[in-house]
């Protein structure tokens, strides 16, 4: 199976970095290829559940501490993270979660024991109100809220560790990548980041939600709002939004009469236009690869490929015909290929 990378990412006329590197090479090398039995996009996509919580063969990540992040917003807020210190000497990896997720989702465990075994320290961060965090915060977070990832950051650069010396890089999946392109959009110059990557980031929300509520997502998205509402009840409400929370029938309904309102936005469409990646790429200055699949069920490649990426000189756009959402359980490793591929590029950031 061939791996398509986005036309033209590397024909002339594409823009070049400061750096003069130009694009990461490593956009043609090893191609995805699925391992069975995990043969097409929805199987790549529930292996996770089926292996890790159907039959409870659970990942161990490299060992850690529990930090406590208090976001010093007026909030009261704390986020809880798990860092795990490697010896390896290359930096610090942040973790972020995608929707209804959390640092003990199985990526996340997973991709903290491959880049401890490749040298680096991990931080699992739990966003505003996920997992843990849960029962520090009184808020949630949402796609756009990158603010909690400016405090959360502060907040550990203020114990003083001395953490980021070594370099700071970030890993967003799923929502989580949106977010966390956003946020290098946004503070570019107020964190050391040496480089990032996302992987099946919904870049276009207003996209991915049409494409996610296509008839044959019917079970993910009973799924889905099975967990969002999970995490939404146990805040402060009125009978009325408990009762729409309940009501929702569609992650769209969900946003449209929860989240919208919540944080000051018109509605759905609005929320959605003003968080949505897309919208901040041609401010990012990061280092940056995007990863995603031609068959995600969740993310619709479309949306990367209304990109001009040719514009876009710091952001390097890896596209495989197979994965899934947040699968990519590749053959010749049982690391993730994507886990595999953020790897090599953030080596050859650092040259």
């Amino acid at each position: 199976m061939r791996q398509n990378v986005n036309a033209g990412a590397d024909s002339a006329g594409v823009a070049t970095p400061p750096n003069g590197r130009g694009r990461w090479p490593g956009l043609h090398d090893d191609p995805f290829q699925p391992r069975a039995p995990w043969l097409n996009g929805d199987l790549q996509t529930i292996r996770n559940f089926l292996v890790v919580e159907g039959l409870g063969r659970g990942l161990t990540p490299p060992p850690s501490r529990r930090m406590e992040l208090p976001l010093n917003d007026g909030t009261g807020d704390t986020l809880l993270a798990d860092l795990s210190e490697s010896t390896g000497g290359r930096g610090l990896v942040v973790l972020v979660h995608g929707l209804s997720g959390c640092a003990a989702s199985a990526y996340m465990k997973s991709s903290a024991a491959a880049f401890d075994a490749a040298g680096y320290s991990t931080l699992r961060l739990n966003l505003r109100g996920a997992g843990p965090s849960a029962g520090l915060c009184g808020d949630c977070y949402h796609s756009g809220r990158t603010e909690d990832l400016a405090n959360g950051l502060r907040a550990l650069d203020a114990r003083g560790e001395g953490i980021f010396r070594r370099g700071l890089y970030f890993i967003g999946f799923s929502l989580g990548g949106n977010m966390l392109l956003k946020f290098l959009a946004e503070y570019r110059d107020a964190f050391p980041i040496t480089a990032a990557a996302t992987v099946c980031a919904p870049i276009d929300l207003a996209a991915a939600s049409r494409w996610f509520d296509r008839r044959r997502n019917r079970i993910y998205q009973r799924r889905l709002l099975d967990w969002m509402r999970r995490d939404t009840v146990r805040l402060p409400l009125t009978a009325g939004m408990h009762d729409a929370v309940l009501a929702a029938r569609t992650v769209y309904e969900f946003d449209e009469v929860f989240t919208a309102p919540r944080f000051g936005f018109e509605d759905a469409a609005d929320y959605y236009d003003n968080c949505s990646a897309r919208r901040f790429l041609d401010r990012i200055e990061t280092p940056s690869l995007l990863v995603e699949a031609k068959d995600d069920p969740w993310v619709p490649s479309a949306s990367y490929d209304a990109v001009d990426w040719h514009a876009l000189p710091h952001l390097h756009r890896l596209s495989a015909e197979g994965g899934g959402h947040v699968g990519f359980h590749g053959q010749r490793s049982k690391i993730p290929w994507h886990d595999r591929k953020i790897i090599e590029f953030f080596k050859w950031v650092n040259g």
